[in-house]
């Protein structure tokens, strides 16, 4: 049985729409689901990324994109009230979760509040009352996202991706294999179905090859 990890940031449109999809293709292949939170900002660092929310222009396009996907999909949403915001609490409650099917429930429940309901689950009183609604202790499960073994589990997972070579998200690794991108997840079927055999020496090759040019740092005035 494969193993999918599931690197992903409620921050992260993509991911939102990523989560559907991927639960249906683990169901249909008999994989496991590995649900992995991480600090998309963490990931932006480790490789000296903007964020799409920190380029004006892309921001733009990222939401008139979300919004296409949406009605090709035939689903409405409302989109978080403010973006980017600040997922921490939600990632930390996601990992306090020990439960692996309750982990699955809240962070389906995390990602429809955000983005189908536009909640603001940076707002810990949203997150307790989705807990109440999923019959989950929310008092205790609130009381451990503060404590510091959770929050060092948070910067663990997106060591765990940095050292994956994950630079973004959402991204489902199977076998060490990274599939970027909720628009790769036919690729990430094939592969479970045996059915993506690249030519890995000739990857190598190419990968090989000295880099031609490079760009000029701007310096700003």
């Amino acid at each position: 049985m494969k193993q999918i990890s599931f690197y992903f940031d409620f921050i992260s449109p993509y991911s939102f729409l990523a989560w559907d999809e991927l639960l249906q293709i683990a169901d249909r292949n008999g994989a496991t689901l590995r649900v992995v939170p991480v600090l998309l900002a963490g990931l932006l660092n480790a490789h000296g990324q903007k964020g799409p929310a920190e380029i004006p222009a892309k921001r733009d396009y990222v939401f008139i994109d979300l919004l296409r996907w949406c009605h090709k999909r035939g689903e409405t949403i409302k989109a978080p009230p403010a973006h980017p915001f600040n997922p921490l609490a939600a990632l930390r409650l996601c990992e306090a979760v020990g439960d692996a099917n309750d982990r699955v429930r809240v962070t389906d429940a995390l990602f429809s509040a955000c983005w189908r309901e536009g909640h603001d689950i940076s707002d810990k009183t949203v997150l307790a009352r989705l807990l109440n609604e999923l019959s989950l202790d929310a008092k205790t499960l609130m009381a451990e996202i503060e404590t510091p073994n959770i929050k060092e589990r948070i910067r663990q997972n997106t060591n765990e991706a940095i050292s994956l070579q994950v630079f973004g998200v959402p991204t489902f690794v199977v076998d060490n294999e990274l599939f970027w991108g909720h628009d790769r997840l036919c690729h990430l079927e094939d592969y479970l179905k045996g059915n993506l055999d690249i030519d890995k020496s000739l990857a190598a090759e190419i990968l090989a090859r000295p880099r031609g040019a490079d760009r000029k740092e701007i310096k700003k005035k």
